[in-house]
């Protein structure tokens, strides 16, 4: 099982980021997909996520109207678009796939917004 995300960098404030997870190793299609990230001193929270099939959607609260989570399942990859990026954006972004038993995470991007 592999999940790799990709797409990270530093981006000055109000300027757009696109995520990537490449996934392989389990069924992707049945996984609910989503993106955490882990700010220095911080604990891990839940940004977004997405449900297989019908591809209901839930967002944290502060990046609502600002970021989409989207996935591809004949790609096997799941994508966070960001807009609007803050300084408090600022964070490792965590990829995870979870179905009944399973719990699968990425390594990790960094996401740095600064002037």
């Amino acid at each position: 099982v592999q999940l790799v995300e990709s797409g990270g960098g530093s981006v000055q404030p109000g300027g757009p980021l696109r995520l990537s997870c490449s996934a392989s190793g389990f069924p992707f299609s049945r996984y609910y997909m989503s993106w955490y990230r882990q700010a220095p001193g911080k604990e891990r929270e839940f940004v977004a996520g997405i449900s297989s099939a019908v591809d209901i959607t839930n967002y944290l609260d502060s990046v609502k109207g600002r970021f989409t989570i989207s996935r591809d399942d004949a790609k096997t990859t799941v994508y966070l678009q960001m807009n609007s990026l803050k300084p408090e954006d600022t964070a490792v972004y965590y990829c995870n796939g979870r179905f009944i038993g399973d719990d699968y995470w990425g390594q990790g991007t960094q996401v740095t917004v600064s002037s």
